[in-house]
């Protein structure tokens, strides 16, 4: 089966576009009438792209096997990332998982199990999602329940719960004691000289009782789990410390530990709520049209067809469409546009947007749990659970170089004394310390947050990222091939021009062709007739008497007696009244990518229309932003090339191609990806969908509301502006750059404190503070992004 078929069944986008733009009467061809000359001939009626561009296919699941279809009434839904064949899936709440390396122990844990067949992570809500062939999940529960992760089940479709804050007021206690324990430790033994006497060993191990008991307990697990992590390697040092009679370095270890880990618990609550903010948006209840009238209702009982009411200054519960009233919404929280947006009947209204100004009712659309927003959580939390290119790669460095580090603390240990002298003492504490130093939290904790707060700084600005993956690769685009309708231009034609061919007013003549054209409900005729309103609002059609459809040409009727036809260029020629100046001047027009309507008395031609789609106002800056990035910007249509030439002149692009069908795009797509390297497909239409699954990412314009986009788009932008592909770009780049910084500074860190610590003059407590320094920095340099 070839990719176009593959991709054919999938769920449209921007329905209510298509809705407008199609019409049963095609009188007027090509909208775009630039169009072959032997298309006329044969009577071809070319219709226009915008006609079934404004749908979306970027189908992984067909392209290469990525992903998994659902089939729901004959239409393939594409989910990014399926449940396995053949798997159940059950979800648990990890209360004590709130960093990589829990998840790693769990890994290790679960994965080597019979039965369990993929683990998906999320870290921030502390969940876990198992997808095995167990007959009874119980031994999933025993195995969290070992380790001591705290879990609990969470029922299928409930919402995720919430996270306890990070720092309780006991745990607030705890560290004050041990800190107060710890430091008074110090400075007796500093004082005295004495590290082993009773009052110093009374406080130490008063600290350490207060914060270290959970680390030891990891610790004791991870040993038991053959698992080398951070709790191990500090119970180590902690334990090591105290058999050489070090108390008061083993508090101090022990404290630094536990405030830094609070530290980092507050730094990851930051990012849980920032992603928070962006989905729990929608009010609890909805003002709902009953038989005794208006009455709250909550959100969760709101049935699909109900009839709501939002006021000024209220939040949309649902998504809906209005029945009657006029608003203005802010609708940043979901398409990230900065300007409110004018709202009237038929248009959509999208959960979580604020009404500024105005009333509107409203029929639902989509329950609570299938709105937009509801689709933007899930596609979030899906994004938080597929480790990005670098999270792996330092995952994997880190299960082999902690183990080397701890074969090199016991080789300076045992070799130290041997080799260079001194006391085995003096051997085991440097050893020790570089246990300490060296351990890779830093490196392991500095990609998650830094992912996850690219992925929340795009969503708060409309653009969704369907995973860590396609938020690293979109720095290496070096092209982005754009479709030109729908995404560089409006999607819809517009008047443009009106002159007059003969001594007839233009005035009249608009007026005569639009009451023939009202009839109509083709594209080109709705254009002209909005055309006509906007130029003469106060002006009424004229009557008209034996109203015909000439199908492909055009229309014909009689005003005040007087017959005339108003169609294409082939309807001139048909009647015989094409001259030579009408000829140039139609070419001229068409050669302007335009569709040429021509008004005919009985005499002849007396005036000329053009209709044509016009360039959206953003898609010159989009055009810039993307060469100033070094990006190359190419337009993919199936449009004539007179018109992609048209279009791309006036945006500065260089490179368009026109008359494509969809595998001519996805063989322009494969062919820019061999002469350039990485390469994005920007597009809406069914028919770019071979090309979206041909690019390395797949961008889908005008997301929101749209079910499909939001599953199966690499990166979905939630409204209709192409700047935002420049603005993913330079995110990208910029989260490349903090993870390069975070990756430098964690190994930079650990260099010079490992010089420091084989050269005899790091101390347990200093590695602490070096080791969970850099991993603070890391995680606040992450953060950065979400000021962006």
């Amino acid at each position: 089966m070839n990719q176009e078929n593959k991709l054919k069944p999938v769920l449209r986008l921007h329905v209510q576009k298509k809705e407008e733009c199609c019409g049963s009467d095609h009188q007027h061809g090509s909208v775009n009438a630039a169009e072959p000359k032997h298309h006329k001939e044969h009577g071809h009626d070319h219709e226009h792209e915008h006609e079934h561009e404004h749908e979306h296919a970027h189908d992984h699941a067909n392209a290469c096997c990525a992903h998994g279809t659902q089939a729901t009434d004959g239409v393939a839904i594409t989910k990014s990332s399926p449940a396995p064949k053949g798997t159940s899936r059950v979800r648990y709440r990890i209360d004590k998982m709130d960093c990589p390396t829990e998840e790693r122990l769990i890994r290790n844990r679960l994965e080597p199990m019979a039965g369990i067949v993929r683990l998906d992570f999320n870290l921030l809500n502390r969940e876990l999602t198992v997808h095995h062939r167990l007959d009874d999940p119980q031994p999933i529960v025993t195995a969290l329940v070992a380790l001591d992760m705290g879990p609990s089940l969470i029922e299928a479709g409930a919402a995720p719960s919430a996270v306890p804050p990070a720092l309780s007021a006991k745990l607030k206690g705890l560290l004050a004691i041990s800190g107060l324990a710890a430091i008074a430790a110090e400075v007796i033994a500093w004082t005295t000289g004495q590290e082993g006497s009773w009052p110093v060993m009374v406080l130490a191990a008063l600290s350490i009782l207060s914060a270290g008991l959970p680390t030891l307990k990891k610790g004791w697990i991870a040993v038991k789990n053959l698992t080398l992590n951070i709790y191990f390697l500090m119970s180590l040092a902690v334990v090591g410390a105290l058999i050489i009679g070090k108390w008061p370095e083993a508090a101090m270890v022990v404290f630094l530990f536990a405030v830094a880990e609070a530290i980092e618990a507050l730094s990851l609550e930051r990012a849980r709520n920032a992603i928070k903010s962006l989905t729990a948006l929608a009010p609890e209840t909805a003002e709902v049209m009953t038989d005794g009238g208006w009455k709250d209702h909550p959100v969760a009982s709101v049935l699909l067809g109900s009839r709501i009411r939002v006021r000024t200054g209220s939040r949309v519960p649902l998504d809906a469409r209005i029945d009657s009233g006029r608003a203005a919404l802010d609708q940043a929280p979901i398409t990230g546009e900065s300007l409110p947006v004018d709202k009237q009947v038929g248009d959509p209204l999208y959960a979580g947007s604020i009404v500024t100004d105005g009333v509107v009712e409203a029929t639902v659309t989509a329950v609570a749990g299938e709105s937009t927003l509801a689709r933007i959580a899930a596609a979030i939390q899906d994004a938080q659970s597929q480790r990005a290119p670098t999270q792996r790669f330092v995952d994997e460095f880190a299960r082999y170089y902690t183990p080397a580090v701890v074969v090199l603390a016991l080789l300076v240990a045992v070799l130290g004394p041997v080799l260079i002298g001194g006391t085995w003492g003096d051997w085991l504490y440097q050893a020790l310390v570089l246990l300490v130093i060296a351990c890779p939290c830093a490196l392991v904790v500095s990609t998650p947050i830094t992912v996850v707060s690219g992925l929340a700084a795009a969503a708060k600005h409309g653009i969704l990222i369907k995973g860590g993956a396609y938020l690293e690769s979109g720095r290496l685009l070096k092209v982005v091939a754009l479709d030109k309708t729908g995404t560089l231009t409006q999607g819809k034609p517009v008047l443009t021009d009106n002159e007059p061919f003969g001594d007839l007013p233009i005035e009249m003549a608009l007026q005569i062709a639009a009451s023939l054209d009202e009839h109509s409900t083709h594209p080109v005729a709705k254009a002209l007739v909005s055309g006509w309103k906007l130029q003469q609002p106060d002006a009424a059609t004229l009557p008209v008497e034996d109203f015909g459809v000439l199908n492909g040409r055009g229309v014909k009727g009689n005003i005040d007696g007087q017959s005339w036809h108003l169609g294409n260029h082939r309807l001139v020629e048909e009647l015989g009244v094409c001259s030579p100046a009408l000829e140039a001047r139609l070419s001229l027009l068409e050669n302007a990518g335009k569709t040429v309507i021509v008004l005919c008395a009985a005499s002849g031609p007396v005036a000329i229309f053009a209709v044509a789609d016009t360039v959206r106002p953003e898609s010159f800056a989009a055009v810039t932003a993307l060469k100033a990035l070094n990006v190359v910007p190419v337009m993919l249509t199936g449009d004539n090339p007179a018109t992609a030439k048209s279009i791309a002149a006036q945006l500065g692009i260089q490179d368009a191609r026109g008359n494509l069908m969809p595998e001519d795009k996805q063989a322009a797509v494969a062919e820019l990806k061999r002469r350039f390297g990485t390469v994005g497909m920007v597009g809406d239409g069914v028919n770019d969908a071979p090309a979206l699954a041909q690019a390395d990412i797949g961008f889908a314009m005008g997301a929101a509301g749209t079910a499909t986009a939001l599953e199966t788009a690499d990166v979905a932008i939630m409204d209709d502006d192409p700047r935002k592909i420049a603005d993913f770009i330079s995110l990208s780049r910029r989260c490349a750059s903090v993870l390069k910084q975070n990756i430098g500074l964690a190994l930079g860190i650990k260099v010079v404190f490992l010089a420091l610590a084989l050269s005899g003059h790091a101390t347990l407590w200093m590695a602490v503070f070096a080791d969970m320094g850099a991993s603070l920095l890391v995680v606040f340099n992450g953060l950065r992004l979400l000021r962006r």
